[in-house]
């Protein structure tokens, strides 16, 4: 691919492009130039960092060779608890394969990266290059999170890859080695951003990895890896000579440090004050838009797939977004999403997931007087967080969109007025349980299928503010204060118009605890954003939460009683929303489920869907690290398979 079809956007860091790095990105493609003559110069070094802004998953990557299906499997939390959508992994059928294409297009992405900094030890001004340099750091480390988070120990790719390296020929390194690299190399991405002044308000917030974004990751970093070695130890390491990557490195107690760590970063982004929540659409006032209340509170809706004027009722655009930390740019003109994300409809919605959204009170629907049940198809939708409508279809409600409709956004037309079943939300029982999922869906009436291109948020400050609650309250012995929160996560919950979590308000409810009702929140606030599966794994929790358990979805019955659902009528083909055969006995519920080792989730009850069978769920312990392609192991013996796999 030719530099010239990236994004310039998220090109200069303290420059404008001249039009000699204009001229200089129309030539061939970083792969197959001269290294040497490549980086020879602070607009080479720049424009090789800018390129590997690209090699991330974020849509479909065009560039580098990862593939919009691969980008689907690891993004939207398939094949968890709370995701319709099932996949082999998720429900632990896979089985161990020859080749991995996120192990090899890791090490590929690694190898780039590593060319820029091996031509950093030999350039005469290293200050002058430290913004590129502490970008390439930054990158180095993001790979390699990844790598951990799928494979634990894994080789360190540090160096430019010879024939004679350790990383072809050697053993892989423990988790904990792992994880010293990535400390390392986001300490070093700190120190040059900070050194170079690379941060939001010097980038206009355009994309680039700056100083912030590296804190802001470093914070998810030493979150997940605390949590890990607090609850899963050293589990799942294998010993390092018959099996997995060793436990060189181990500390029982490194935990704590991490966990330090995540607090005082989360805690300096919060300070800082930099960022912000997008609420643009939290109430719509141009006199242009018609029914304006159907709009209100829906900004969670709309950061999603903020593009332009177009895409949202307040006619914004992504410059309006300031909750982005760290985001990769798409541009309809010069970078499509090139994902059919309308179609594909990816982050699916379970009973679990619906079950645990809280009503206003900041209740869950078990405890709640506000909560109105499930007998009719919306009930379950009245009083209830925001996010739950900005996620899912609500039944027979009016909808812009490309998704079932086929229609762009005309927010100058009161769509309710409209005599015509095209734009209404019908159930559709044959598949997914019943729930339609809108995030990421757009309503643009610019774009069709493959051209969605509002940005991908890989790290923003709501993230930031459950980070700072969730190390809180772990260091906190399960225990935060009411200050504490208030400074947070109840930042989160007010965009949801949710009452704030405090000590009084869960002290009538035993089932009920703070870390349980943070961790709740990161369910809620990021379901499709790749971190579900993830955070059952390192809080040791995943097949307990997973295994023998079915995806569910509405209620036909509740409580012996039938729901509206049993009955309701497709207005479109008057025939019911339930077909005939779809639903059997074998794909219904027969008695409750505890769904979770949380009690404060509600029990799945007789009578819901079943879209995937409890003996189909199948995630163990082994399934937490995923298994080194054996085609790597041929290559090189000393690399060892995980346990069990």
């Amino acid at each position: 691919m030719k530099f010239k079809n990236l994004i310039l956007g998220i090109a200069a860091l303290g420059s404008v492009l001249t039009s000699c790095e204009k001229a200089f990105l129309d030539q061939q493609p970083q792969a197959v130039l001269s290294e040497a003559i490549y980086y020879s110069n602070l607009s080479q070094f720049q424009a090789g960092a800018n390129d590997l802004h690209t090699n991330v998953y974020g849509w479909q990557v065009n560039s580098g060779g990862a593939s919009g299906n691969n980008t689907y499997q690891i993004l939207f939390d398939y094949g968890s608890d709370i995701n319709s959508l099932s996949n082999a992994e998720g429900s632990g059928n896979n089985v161990t394969g020859t080749s991995d294409v996120y192990w090899d297009q890791a090490y590929s992405w690694l190898r780039k990266v590593n060319v820029l900094l091996s031509k950093v030890k030999t350039y005469a001004n290293k200050d002058e290059i430290a913004g590129p340099t502490g970008q390439a750091y930054f990158f180095r480390a993001w790979h390699h999170f990844f790598l951990l988070k799928r494979f634990g120990g894994v080789p360190i790719a540090n160096n430019v890859t010879q024939t004679t390296s350790d990383i072809v020929w050697g053993p892989r390194a423990s988790r904990y080695q792992v994880m010293a690299q990535i400390v390392n190399d986001l300490d070093s991405a700190v120190l040059l951003l900070n050194k170079a002044g690379v941060t939001k308000v010097s980038t206009a917030n355009n994309g680039s990895v700056t100083l912030e974004a590296a804190k802001a990751f470093k914070a998810r970093v030493c979150l997940y890896e605390g949590t890990w070695e607090k609850y899963v130890k050293n589990t799942t390491d294998g010993d390092g000579t018959s099996t997995g990557a060793g436990v060189a490195g181990y500390s029982a107690t490194k935990f704590t440090d991490y966990l330090t760590m995540a607090k005082s970063l989360s805690k300096e982004i919060i300070d800082g004050a930099q960022f912000s929540l997008w609420n643009g659409v939290d109430a719509v006032t141009s006199t242009a838009v018609a029914n304006k209340a159907m709009y209100a509170h829906t900004s969670y809706f709309y950061l999603f797939n903020l593009e332009d004027a177009q895409s949202n009722p307040n006619g914004l655009n992504k410059s309006s977004n300031n909750e982005a930390i760290f985001r990769s740019v798409f541009d309809f003109t010069n970078r499509k999403g090139g994902m059919n994300l309308t179609q594909t409809v990816p982050a699916g919605v379970t009973r679990k997931l619906m079950d645990m959204y809280l009503c206003t009170d900041g209740l869950p629907v078990q405890y709640s007087p506000l909560f109105k049940g499930y007998g009719t198809m919306t009930s379950e939708f009245d009083n209830r967080d925001y996010r739950l409508t900005g996620l899912v279809y609500k039944p027979m409600a009016w909808y812009w969109g490309y998704n079932k409709y086929k229609t762009g956004s005309q927010y100058g037309i009161d769509i309710t007025t409209l005599a015509s079943a095209t734009y209404q939300s019908i159930p559709n029982l044959t598949g997914q349980g019943g729930y339609g999922s809108r995030k990421f869906i757009t309503e643009s009436s610019l774009r069709t299928e493959y051209e969605e291109s509002a940005d991908y948020l890989q790290i923003r400050l709501a993230e930031i503010y459950l980070i700072y609650a969730e190390a809180t309250c772990e260091l906190g012995g399960g225990d935060i204060s009411d200050a504490d929160l208030n400074l947070s996560l109840n930042k989160v919950r007010a965009r949801a118009g949710v009452a704030p979590l405090t000590h009084a308000l869960i002290a009538p409810f035993p089932a009920l605890t703070l870390l349980g009702e943070i961790r709740r929140e990161r369910a809620l606030e990021l379901h499709g954003e790749g971190h579900r599966l993830s955070d059952l794994c390192r809080w040791g929790i995943a097949e307990a939460e997973m295994k023998g358990k079915p995806i569910c979805g509405v209620y036909l019955t509740y409580n012996g009683v039938n729901t509206e659902f049993s009955t309701a009528l497709n207005p479109n083909t008057t025939k019911p929303v339930v077909l005939p055969g779809t639903y059997g006995t074998t794909k219904i519920t027969q008695s409750d489920i505890q769904v979770s080792t949380y009690a404060g989730i509600a029990p799945t009850k007789a009578g819901a869907t079943i879209s995937e069978i409890a003996t189909n769920r199948n995630y163990a312990l082994k399934n937490y690290l995923q298994p080194i392609p054996t085609a790597q192991i041929d290559l090189n013996p000393k690399l060892k398979q995980n346990p069990s796999w």
